[in-house]
């Protein structure tokens, strides 16, 4: 498990919130991860930066294993891993300031 890849402290426990309410919007199946699953989330992250990915049945990886691969594969970060779901972020510096998600400041 590499710890760089998951958010800890403010960030995590912020972001966790604002997904608690997300729909999960790019579903891992029984093809696992697919060059068109990465493109989608990549789209998906430049858009929202905050991304609920679920894991369906037949999903040939662990939830933990599913989360790491796509973190790495997008350059996101894990900000929960929770039954078949996961969290990833990704800042995009380009959106304008009402559409970017405000971090807490501080450790």
């Amino acid at each position: 498990m590499s710890k760089s890849l998951y958010l800890l402290g403010k960030e995590a426990r912020h972001l966790r919130g604002l997904g608690h309410h997300l729909s999960p919007l790019v579903m891992i199946g029984k093809d696992g991860v697919t060059d068109n699953l990465t493109a989608a989330l990549e789209a998906v992250l430049a858009a929202h930066e905050l991304v609920k990915v679920k894991i369906q049945d037949g999903c040939p990886y662990a939830r933990e294993e599913a989360a790491e691969l796509l973190a790495k594969k997008t350059r996101s970060r894990i900000a929960q891993i929770i039954g078949k779901t996961f969290l990833l972020f990704r800042e995009n510096k380009e959106l304008k300031d009402d559409k970017k998600i405000k971090m807490p400041k501080g450790k």
